[in-house]
C-alpha cells in the first residue's frame, strides 16, 4: 500500500509590513520635495513698478518676454530676434488671438523695449499691453 505523504495545512498570514512601505513612501516624499521647484515655469523678471490699474486675470494672448540678458521669449520659448516676428505671427495663430502681452525686466535698455514694440507694430500687431507689477500703497 502507497502512503501518501501527509499534507500540512497552509495557513494564510494576515500581517502586513509596514517598514517597508514606510521607506517607499518617504523616498517619494524627498522626491517630490526635490523635484516640485524645478516644475516652475516662466521666466523671472524683474518687472517696474507702476501704479496703474490692475487688468483682470483672464486676459488671453501672447506673452513676450524680454529678460535682463536681452534674451526675447514668446510664451516662454527663447527666439532669435531675427525670427521674432514669424515665430510670434505663428504663435498668435495657434491662440487666435490678436493681442500681445509685452513684459519687460525693468533693467533692460529701453532701446531695446521699443525695437522689440516697432517689431510687433511692423508685424501689423495693434493690440499690444505692457505688463507691470502693482505698486502697494505703502511703497
Amino acid at each position: 500500500m502507497l502512503r501518501r505523504p501527509r499534507q500540512r495545512p497552509y495557513n494564510s498570514v494576515a500581517d502586513i509590513n509596514i517598514a517597508n512601505l514606510v521607506d517607499v513612501v518617504l523616498v517619494l516624499l524627498i522626491i517630490f520635495m526635490i523635484s516640485a521647484p524645478l516644475l516652475q515655469s516662466g521666466i523671472e523678471v524683474d518687472l517696474p513698478v507702476t501704479r496703474a490699474a490692475v487688468l483682470n486675470e483672464e486676459a488671453t494672448g501672447v506673452v513676450v518676454t524680454i529678460d535682463e540678458k536681452g534674451g526675447i521669449f514668446i510664451n516662454d520659448v527663447w527666439t532669435r530676434l531675427e525670427n521674432f516676428e514669424s515665430a510670434l505671427q505663428q504663435e498668435m495663430a495657434v491662440k487666435n488671438t490678436q493681442s500681445v502681452y509685452l513684459r519687460g525686466d525693468s533693467t533692460i535698455a529701453y532701446g531695446m523695449a521699443i525695437g522689440v514694440i516697432g517689431r510687433m507694430k511692423d508685424a501689423g500687431i495693434d493690440l499690444i499691453g505692457l505688463v507691470t507689477a502693482h505698486e502697494e500703497n505703502g511703497r
